[in-house]
């Protein structure tokens, strides 16, 4: 069998190709504008070293908290445009803030806004590119699904909206199949006969495993496994995929071999990153304290008119180790709104008051839980922390849920910035998903990615 590989971006290269070349397309503007007019604000020479780094810092930075990198917006023109006008308008903002790094203010402010418009049309023309080339079909990864029928359709839901160029295009029942077997229509089937020549016909670039019952694999189906790997084809575990694609543990298809899933992070006996984490949590919560004093005379006319109540409610949570502490929240529902038992916040929940909702959306409802971290009950970043009712709750429905609790809670993180705020067990299971990958993968740069995807939350108005 001759296999002629088809030209894919994965989505790690996709993310640094954008970056790459947003950046190299804004210097080449900037460069052309100097060259082809008269422009002088900003050159690219060495002598504006420093101001060019501190220009590509800015882009990466707020391209990050605008979601110029989020793959299924760059992929529509629409959403880059917005985001790009968006995060030109802050970089410039910052770059002529700073300029003490960055060059003096030109005497004809008309330079600024040439600066300005070559930024955005340099990237949005890239981004076309972007669109029309490298999201086009020729550059999709098609995948080929060997795995159980059964899971076939729980599988496709899952992945399907992860990565718009990850094609699975047909399954291989992994199992022996009968005429009284249950049949997916949802997806083309090939014989397990025809593996092969569907690898060259379909133009397959990876087979991607997903069995969760090995023993039952056809000995047809795992002899061709066998020959694809020893001749280097690609073949992935549908768990490694998932992590891959979706940032989260698949815990659901988790069985008895779950310590495979669980090679948790060596950050988290590392003694130098917990140092440094503690060191980051002392600081930005002192931040977050005075931050939150200054803005206190507002949110206590906010209290006073649209809560009529106290302005503070403590609750027990559960913390490291299991052990409860309390936290301190600005109250965001009427008073004594568990009356009638403790109950989910919902969207739209009638409990919540006007003034409240704002305070959730913007998360200033947060701000008390800084003198939390700098007790040492939680920390900036990791797993919220959840109430022993539900703890207790949803423990005995979902597996592995007391794991999330090996570390201390945080104020924000990577369930936060990745999905909606949870309201039923269906929500928790997600929840725990992402608690368990940031575990598994805790390290400064995810940490990094959180604080600042964080931003994104609170200016999108994404809180409940």
């Amino acid at each position: 069998m001759t296999k002629k590989k088809g030209i894919h971006f994965e989505v790690s290269e996709r993310k640094i190709l954008l970056r790459i070349v947003d950046l190299l397309m804004v210097f080449l503007g900037v460069y052309s504008l100097g060259l082809f007019f008269d422009f002088e604000y900003l050159q690219v020479n060495t002598d504006n070293i420093v101001a060019l780094i501190l220009l590509a810092i800015y882009i990466t930075i707020f391209g990050t908290i605008f979601e110029l990198y989020d793959l299924q917006k760059a992929s529509k023109f629409d959403t880059s445009f917005r985001n790009i006008v968006i995060t030109t308008s802050t970089v410039v903002l910052f770059y002529l803030l700073t300029p003490v790094l960055s060059p003096y203010l030109p005497v004809e402010r008309i330079q600024i806004v040439y600066f300005y418009m070559t930024i955005i049309i340099s990237i949005l023309l890239w981004r076309v590119i972007y669109i029309n080339l490298i999201e086009s079909p020729r550059f999709y990864k098609r995948v080929l699904l060997v795995g159980e029928v059964s899971n076939i359709d729980g599988l496709l839901n899952a992945l399907g909206p992860s990565d718009p160029n990850y094609k699975i295009v047909g399954f291989i029942n992994s199992e022996t199949s009968t005429s009284e077997s249950v049949k997916y229509k949802g997806l083309k089937e090939f014989g397990a006969h025809e593996f092969l020549d569907t690898i060259e016909k379909e133009k397959i670039s990876e087979v991607l495993v997903a069995s969760f019952n090995t023993e039952a694999i056809m000995v047809e189906v795992y002899h061709n496994l066998m020959l694809l790997l020893e001749r280097g084809f690609k073949i992935r575990d549908y768990s490694q995929v998932y992590e891959e694609q979706l940032h989260k543990v698949p815990i659901q298809f988790v069985g008895k071999d779950f310590y495979k899933y669980f090679p948790f992070s060596r950050s988290n006996e590392n003694k130098l990153y917990i140092f440094f984490q503690r060191a980051s949590d002392i600081v930005i919560s002192v931040v977050g304290l005075v931050f939150g004093v200054l803005l206190l005379p507002f949110i206590i006319l906010g209290n006073l008119f649209g809560n009529k109540g106290p302005l503070f409610y403590s609750q027990e949570r559960v913390g490291k180790n299991s052990k409860p502490f309390r936290i301190i929240k600005l109250r965001t529902m009427i008073v004594n709104a568990e009356k009638d038992g403790v109950k989910w916040a919902k969207k739209n929940d009638k409990r919540i008051t006007a003034f409240g909702k704002f305070l959730r959306r913007s998360r200033l409802d947060e701000i008390p839980q800084f003198y939390n971290v700098l007790k040492g009950d939680m920390s900036i970043i990791g797993p919220r922390p959840e109430r022993p009712f539900f703890v207790n709750e949803l423990s005995r429905i979902i597996p592995f849920y007391e794991t999330r609790h090996i570390i201390k809670p945080g104020l924000t993180g990577w369930a936060q910035v990745k999905t909606r705020y949870g309201s039923s067990i269906d929500d928790s299971l997600t929840k725990l998903q992402y608690d368990l990958f940031y575990i598994k993968h805790r390290s400064i740069f995810l940490d990094i990615n959180v604080f600042i995807k964080t931003f994104s939350t609170i200016l999108y108005y994404r809180g409940q």
